[in-house]
């Protein structure tokens, strides 16, 4: 019977040349409606009726129970796409299929590799501030694979907040910032663990720098600035520290434990007042944090897995209005009262 190997042949071409979902089932709609108008009674087409075969009746049972079929797998693909699939967890001290699917893309680089993503997973990241920088460096550090990330943020996110903090919803204004960067973090990535602490970093909780590998400072206000680069010194601990301010970001990681300034050595006195006004008094371009805070995570990957070259002594400033980087050396100062005392390596 015709009719049949035409069915036949569509399903069959289409599984040989994979083509699937819609195309198929509309091909197979068109050739049974060419099946159909053959054997109506008013087209009075007798040869292609009996050549094609069967009858209108037979045709017509056929139809409804593709027609059932095809229901049953749109049905059946709605609940599947509802249902949350629990993921099998990890061995131990090894990934998952799913991570490995994953991480596929980074398992690839050279630089970073199998042993790479591991030292990713048994990473500690702690990110200062869930801000215009915090959001992109949180969602790519998520991303990447770092095993433990803590966010520390005092703030609320408020609407104002969405023009730039991309981690954040317009449905959780209102919910603390670190909360909100838990969920957006979680949803990306659920192999992660993350740590959210909502509350202001202090001479209490700066504490909390000696319990992670590396810490990110996104802050817009130099009082913490300050303190984060004391703590990271104290504890000797890496610091990728972004800034920007309306077009403009710079970036750097201040390591004096391994050679590197940290940011009292280059920036040792404050600005005066009003000479660095901040986002809300000066405006800030909303692609900006994403550049720099991307970046920032891309030092922190960089530092974790050992690839590349991280910004040590070296100062990065991004001018987006008129798309020119500069990189700039930059050197410990044996004076420097935060961590002038510290041996070079």
């Amino acid at each position: 019977m015709i009719g049949l190997l035409g069915f036949a042949a569509i399903w069959g071409l289409g599984l040989w040349r994979g083509v699937r979902g819609l195309a198929i089932w509309a091909a197979t709609a068109f050739w049974l409606s060419v099946i159909l108008l053959a054997h109506a009674p008013f087209v009075g087409a007798e040869g292609p009726a009996r050549l094609i075969g069967g009858d209108l009746q037979g045709w017509l049972v056929f139809g409804i129970l593709l027609l059932l079929v095809g229901l049953y797998r749109l049905a059946f693909r709605a609940v599947k796409a509802r249902v949350r699939v629990a993921t099998p967890p990890a061995p131990a001290g090894g990934f998952s299929d799913a991570e490995l699917n994953r991480y596929a893309r980074h398992i690839l680089l050279r630089e970073i590799g199998g042993p790479g993503q591991k030292r990713l997973k048994a990473a500690k990241v702690l990110v200062v501030g869930a801000g215009g920088l915090g959001s992109p460096a949180l969602m790519y550090l998520a991303a990447s694979g770092v095993g433990t990330i803590g966010v520390i943020d005092p703030d609320l996110v408020e609407a104002s907040n969405l023009q730039r903090q991309v981690i954040h919803a317009d449905a959780r204004i209102g919910m603390p910032k670190v909360f909100s960067a838990e969920a957006a973090m979680k949803a990306l990535n659920p192999f992660i663990e993350v740590r959210p602490y909502h509350r202001r970093l202090d001479e209490t909780s700066a504490a909390l720098v000696a319990e992670y590998d590396l810490i990110l400072d996104g802050t817009d206000n130099f009082d913490t600035r300050e303190l984060v680069n004391l703590a990271c010194v104290r504890a000797g601990k890496p610091l990728v520290a972004g800034a920007i301010t309306q077009w403009e970001g710079q970036l750097s990681v201040w390591d004096p434990a391994r050679g590197a300034p940290c940011a009292a050595c280059v920036f040792p006195n404050r600005p005066a007042p009003g000479m660095v006004p901040t986002c809300a008094e000066a405006g800030v371009a909303s692609p900006l944090p994403g550049i720099i805070g991307a970046m920032m995570a891309a030092e922190a990957v960089k530092l974790i897995t050992g690839a590349g070259q991280p910004l040590r002594g070296r100062l990065m400033i991004h001018d987006a209005l008129y798309a020119e980087t500069r990189v700039i050396g930059v050197k410990r100062r044996a004076d420097c009262p935060v961590c002038g005392s510290i041996p070079s390596p």
